[in-house]
């Protein structure tokens, strides 16, 4: 493995974001986590391991995130299962994590759908290069695969909000339009933060009669490969950890939870459990 490209003006001293996923199936998930926990020493965040995979978002000093990624991708345990995970880096201004958990789950993201296959099912990528072209097309609807909050905050242009505050709620949007995007001849286009929620949703979409494409790595694989990205995308990026928001340039903003949550009652909850996790983190 190749030491990781570092996002401007990260430097060998600074705190380095890395999100990862990868849907494979994990008959030892437990050993998987155990071993995980071991490896996750020096650095701060959340993993999530079940049966279909691992899901996480870290942070921590260049040479322990390196660390880890390098162990993921080595260690004899995982008997090369993650050898091919890719990580999307950004930096930190602010720590985004206040401690390591490593949880053992059923899912490693949760669609509300039983039995949904993300290891043998997924949609058509499309790298960042191809999206921009993809989503000009006629036939093309372009769907956030993200919660309501996070669209407020910023989308691609022309993208339709599903009208969720739960990734669980998706599915009934879906179900609602299928028949029309049939009818109409549409392809779906979908994005998500860093594209695991597309990817489990693709899988399960893979059976309704509709093409379905999804953003390779998601927004944040789309503003580290292309620096002209504010051509298609419009306001910010929200993340789930103490940056809350980052701009095209993957760049901590001075967005504040007030910003994404104030005001809205039914996500008062959120604003709050922003404000208890800021609070951890000094």
């Amino acid at each position: 493995m190749t030491t990781p490209t570092l996002p401007a003006p990260v430097a060998d001293n600074d705190l380095l974001h890395t999100a990862f996923f990868k849907f494979v199936r994990l008959d030892d998930a437990d050993a998987v986590t155990a071993r995980l926990r071991e490896l996750t020493q020096d650095v701060l965040g959340s993993i999530l391991v079940a049966e279909e995979g691992i899901n996480g978002v870290l942070a921590g000093p260049v040479a322990a995130v390196h660390a880890f990624e390098q162990a993921l991708h080595t260690d004899p345990l995982f008997a090369g299962r993650f050898a091919d995970v890719t990580f999307k880096h950004s930096a930190c201004t602010t720590p985004p994590f206040a401690r390591i958990k490593v949880h053992r789950k059923p899912e490693i993201v949760m669609l509300g759908v039983d039995n949904v296959d993300a290891i043998s099912k997924k949609g058509i990528d499309v790298s960042p290069q191809a999206w921009r072209e993809l989503i000009a097309q006629d036939d093309v609807v372009v769907i956030d695969n993200r919660n309501s909050f996070e669209f407020k905050l910023g989308k691609f242009k022309n993208a339709i909000d599903p009208g969720v505050d739960n990734f669980r709620d998706f599915p009934k949007f879906i179900e609602d339009n299928v028949p029309l995007w049939q009818k109409e001849g549409k392809r779906v286009a979908m994005y998500c933060t860093g594209g695991i929620r597309c990817e489990k949703t693709s899988a399960w979409m893979s059976d309704m009669g509709v093409p379905v494409y999804q953003l390779e790595g998601g927004i944040l694989r789309y503003f580290e490969e292309m620096p002209d990205a504010d051509k298609d995308w419009e306001g910010e990026c929200f993340v789930f950890d103490n940056r809350i928001a980052l701009d095209t340039h993957l760049q901590e903003t001075a967005t504040t939870p007030d910003d994404v949550y104030g005001g809205e009652p039914e996500w008062e909850w959120r604003l709050q459990r922003a404000r208890r996790l800021e609070e951890d983190s000094d």
